[in-house]
């Protein structure tokens, strides 16, 4: 049992399936929920916590692990109020989905032993959906799980090292990447997608009203586009607050070839484009049909 007791702030779908996956595979003793009191009701129903306790100060005491997997916002807030009480001992990572202000704010409030206090990473695994309703034991079953080091920092040494191995036992796959890289990277494959499907799905409910048919009637691949259409503006609000000025590039790139497709709508352009999208599956496992099981990273 790597730890003792494990306190999870923010018992939705991560938090929820975190604490589920914990338990499945024996990598924690008593798990901790922290959230508003309906929310810790229903986790405590589904089985990923033990307890509910709805003071973030009050739910930290006596662990050994503090996962933080509320949106990003409040996780810069939590770092700050908990940072300086926790004991030395405990061992402070999130789930946020950006990460350069997280590993910042980490830094100057755990103060020169950050490095050994903090573990800054991100679980690329979620669904549409919300809530802990939605929680499951095995979300995390082949999804990279991403660390992003404070300056100086080994994430394979003490408490961190035991985190990384427990995101290895629940089936992630991790690997350690630099911050700044992070937050450009997921920028791209992530957000872009999220904001894509937003994007479309809003303007066809421009074009024909709420009501309409257009799911039924435009088959799989509209429904695969607009699917994570449905997720929730309050995670995505703090996702594009955070990471502005990488969202935006990608956004505006993406903006500047739909300009060209659609210039070129008749031309040999076009094929050309297509041709240059088809690179992008030649070399992936998913090119014969494999399946990412509806989930959608976030």
């Amino acid at each position: 049992m790597a730890f003792k007791q494990v306190t999870i702030i923010g018992t939705g779908l991560i938090g929820g399936s975190l604490g589920l996956a914990l338990k499945k595979r024996h990598l924690a003793g008593r798990i901790i929920g922290c959230d508003r009191a309906p929310v810790l009701e229903r986790a405590q129903d589904c089985g990923a916590i033990e307890a509910g306790i709805t003071n973030p100060a009050d739910a930290v005491r006596g662990s050994d692990l503090v996962v933080l997997a509320t949106p990003v916002i409040p996780i810069l807030d939590l770092i700050d109020r908990l940072g300086p009480a926790l004991l030395a001992k405990t061992l402070v990572t999130d789930v946020g989905s950006t990460k350069v202000e997280v590993v910042q704010r980490a830094a100057k409030s755990f103060g020169r032993n950050a490095r050994h206090r903090f573990l800054a990473g991100h679980p690329m695994a979620g669904k549409e959906h919300a809530g802990v309703e939605f929680a499951d034991a095995d979300l995390f079953e082949g999804a990279a799980w991403l660390f992003t080091p404070l300056p100086g920092q080994n994430v394979h040494a003490g408490q961190c090292g035991e985190f990384i191995h427990c995101a290895e036992k629940i089936g992630a796959k991790v690997a350690v990447v630099d911050p700044a890289d992070h937050d450009r990277f997921c920028a791209w494959i992530s957000q872009l997608p999220q904001m894509i499907s937003t994007a479309l799905a809003a303007t066809l409910v421009d074009e024909f009203g709420p009501d309409a048919p257009v799911l039924d009637i435009g088959g799989r691949a509209l429904r695969e586009m607009t699917r994570i259409s449905g997720s929730p503006y309050s995670m995505w609000r703090d996702i594009a607050i955070t990471n502005r000025k990488n969202l935006g590039d990608a956004l505006q790139k993406m903006e500047q070839r739909l300009a060209h497709i659609r210039e070129n709508l008749d031309s040999k352009q076009l094929a050309d484009e297509f041709e240059r999208a088809h690179q992008l599956r030649k070399n992936s496992p998913q090119r014969h049909g494999g399946s990412e099981k509806g989930k959608s990273s976030q």
